[in-house]
């Protein structure tokens, strides 16, 4: 686990695509640019997993949930793992490493927006400690791949820190 920099976008944006591909991860259509992606996220919280060689397995990265002051210690989390690395514990470790990293900057909650057909983040989520808080029904469209036109439904979850 190491501190994400920017010269870890085309592996960053080609895990992300992977998981965009599928149609149960965002309802986003592509990656951000690097700098749209670099601009909206909280020093300090993008991390990449990372095998022996350096190459980047998977990526966690968190952004503030409102501008609002009264929830400057709630934060919205992402996280990608490379399909050939699934199944190896990149994801849990990079859950961890970001609760342990939002933990000591002052952060009391992490939370996500998964969709219910994506099992494997939710049973991920569920073993790395988060509480499925709520279901919000219908709350988006989909505009892209094997879900659109659908109106999707998210599983809220959080991490208290």
């Amino acid at each position: 686990m190491r501190d994400m920099i920017p010269a870890d976008w085309s592996e960053v944006e080609r895990i992300h695509a992977a998981g965009i591909a599928g149609g149960n991860a965002t309802f986003a259509e592509a990656p951000p640019s690097k700098a749209e992606f670099f601009a909206s996220r909280i020093p300090g919280l993008s991390v990449v997993a990372t095998d022996p060689q350096g190459a980047v397995w998977g990526w966690v990265a968190a952004t503030p949930t409102s501008a609002r002051e009264v929830y400057r210690g709630v934060l919205e989390h992402s996280v990608y793992v490379d399909p050939a690395a699934a199944g190896h514990g990149v994801g849990l470790g990079l859950l961890r490493e970001l609760a342990d990293r939002a933990g000591a900057a002052g952060y009391w909650t992490i939370q996500s927006a998964i969709f219910p057909e994506n099992l494997a983040s939710l049973a991920l989520h569920d073993k790395a400690g988060f509480r499925r808080v709520g279901r919000r029904e219908r709350i988006g469209r989909m505009g892209y791949g094997p879900f659109e036109g659908i109106w999707r439904d998210t599983i809220l979850v959080e991490l208290r820190l």
